[in-house]
């Protein structure tokens, strides 16, 4: 159970309200003589005393103490200040003689600072403030200061238990995220220790029985990977990947936040790329975040998959692909590795000559824009790799989207 932070300020206040009132009828007692109609003070303590006691549980806690029952207990403060006058003598009004609730009224006061915070106290203080000058029947420096005392005290207190509420609420929501977190870590282990397991057994399976049993073997790897970047990273962006028909050309659509003008904080580069993974695509990364300015990530990003889409165009829809991620000091490096037959010697210029320049601007063209490089290694039937660096400090080029690519 979780005890509320300003729970010990009820019990506080429970104290103040009784020890009040049995200071205010001493003074009373200790003044006895002194009274014009004793008699009707006699009556007000009655009513105070049965109040004060009657009401411990209205000030045990926040849920207890409605509105009803502070505008009662105001009301009964108020009505004590105002029946000084008739109860006491005139010269010891005139010589700033306590009121009947004397201090008793600043509890009334504190229960609206604990209850609303400082703009209940504010509205309550004035009341008492405007109950205390027409009792005295002009502003005196005594009725000022101890007006202006209850004022500053019962607000600041008031503005105290915000604060203090809104801590609360912020610890009770890091521990609702911590439990969150630790629960998923569970799940994770659970999830990776059987059901991963299972779908890695069902695809390698399918893939030896071939026929039927490989395209259910191909969806089951598809969702270890779905699976296995859920449970790691959380939710990523999705990549959508389709064929246009009418142009022979191969779109590829990454979804990823929005940035806006770059001028958002560093993006984990991660989780924009996990979203290539796949079943033939085995994605490699950090066990922390890969910090990289949004603009340089989505370009990033967006050469990764210009290279995959080489791998799937020029290596055959059966070739494998692995992305490998490192977190350097200075700089990020990203290797895109394929097992296809690799591209014969002179090819890459060929295919500029002829004016195919799907390397030359969706890769190189792209790292060159965020200061970054790249180099194509490729020997022939060994597979092809491509590694992109980009320096930390890079920022990426202005109003670039890069969020679509076609070739």
């Amino acid at each position: 159970m979780r005890m509320s932070v300003e729970q010990p300020l009820w019990r506080a206040l429970t104290g103040y309200r009784v020890l009040t009132m049995v200071y205010a009828v001493g003074l009373f007692v200790s003044a006895y003589d002194g009274f014009a109609r004793p008699w009707l003070a006699i009556a007000y303590f009655a009513v105070l005393a049965g109040w004060t006691l009657g009401t411990l549980p209205k000030v045990a806690s926040a849920a207890n103490c409605t509105k009803r029952f502070l505008a009662a207990d105001l009301t009964i403060a108020l009505v004590g200040i105002l029946l000084t006058r008739f109860a006491d003598s005139a010269a010891r009004v005139e010589t700033g003689g306590p009121t009947l609730p004397s201090i008793w009224t600043a509890g009334a006061v504190l229960a609206f600072a604990i209850k609303g915070g400082w703009r209940w106290a504010a509205f309550a203080s004035t009341l008492v403030a405007v109950a205390n000058l027409v009792h005295r029947g002009a502003p005196t420096r005594d009725t000022i200061h101890n007006v202006v005392l209850v004022w500053v005290a019962s607000i600041a207190i008031g503005y105290v238990v915000e604060v203090a509420r809104a801590s609360e609420r912020t610890l009770a929501r890091a521990l609702e995220i911590e439990a969150a977190t630790r629960e998923r870590e569970r799940l994770a282990r659970d999830i990776h220790d059987g059901v991963l397991q299972v779908l890695a057994m069902v695809q390698r399976r399918g893939t030896a029985l071939g026929g039927e049993a490989a395209e259910i073997g191909r969806m089951a790897g598809e969702q270890e990977v779905a699976l296995r970047t859920l449970v790691s990273g959380g939710l990523v962006p999705v990549s959508r990947i389709s064929e246009d028909a009418a142009e022979g050309a191969l779109v590829r659509a990454v979804e990823e936040p929005d940035a806006g003008d770059g001028t958002a904080g560093p993006v984990d580069l991660r989780a924009l790329l996990a979203a290539y993974a796949g079943a033939k695509v085995t994605f490699s990364e950090p066990g922390a975040p890969v910090p990289l300015a949004p603009p340089a990530a989505r370009e990033l990003a967006a050469a990764v998959g210009a290279a995959l889409d080489n791998v799937r165009a020029h290596a055959g829809a059966e070739a494998r692909a692995w992305i490998l991620v490192e977190d350097w000091p200075d700089e990020i490096i990203v290797t895109v590795r394929d097992d296809g037959p690799g591209i014969p010697e002179g090819r890459l210029a060929q295919a500029e000559g002829e004016g195919r320049l799907g390397v030359a601007l969706s890769i190189r063209g792209r790292l060159r824009d965020i200061g970054g490089t790249a180099e194509l290694i490729s020997v022939p039937g060994q597979g092809t790799e491509v590694e992109l660096k980009v320096p930390k400090a890079s920022e990426g080029p202005k109003n670039t989207r890069g969020k679509a690519e076609k070739r």
